[in-house]
């Protein structure tokens, strides 16, 4: 597994949220898309500190699943309560994140595994 793994799941995540933003025509809010890109970028700054114990449990089959089955009832609820700031927080957070796996594939940031 690994980076590609992250990605596709991210990718179905992402999907899944702006799908729910189109069913339910939620405009996505800029302030809510940033707060989400901030958030992705604290979490990796704080999981790359115990980067091997994050990894272990990431790498986990039902820990993916679960993690993208909550994304998906995140989006589901999140469009039902409050669509526009919920869809905007993940959908920042997780294009943050696919960002960030390119920057890391293509050299322009190093691994996460070696920050600290």
């Amino acid at each position: 597994m690994g980076a590609r793994t992250d990605a596709v799941l991210s990718l179905v995540a992402l999907a899944v949220f702006l799908a729910f933003a189109a069913l339910v025509d939620a405009s996505l809010s800029p302030l809510f898309l940033a707060v989400g890109s901030l958030g992705t970028i604290l979490f990796e700054l704080l999981a790359a500190r115990e980067y091997g114990l994050v990894r272990r449990y990431w790498e986990r089959r039902d820990v993916q699943a679960v993690s993208l089955a909550v994304a998906i009832g995140l989006a589901a609820v999140g469009a039902r309560v409050a669509p526009a700031p919920v869809l905007s927080l993940c959908c920042g957070a997780v294009a943050t994140y696919l960002v960030f796996l390119g920057l890391v594939r293509v050299g322009a940031v190093p691994p996460p595994r070696t920050w600290w």
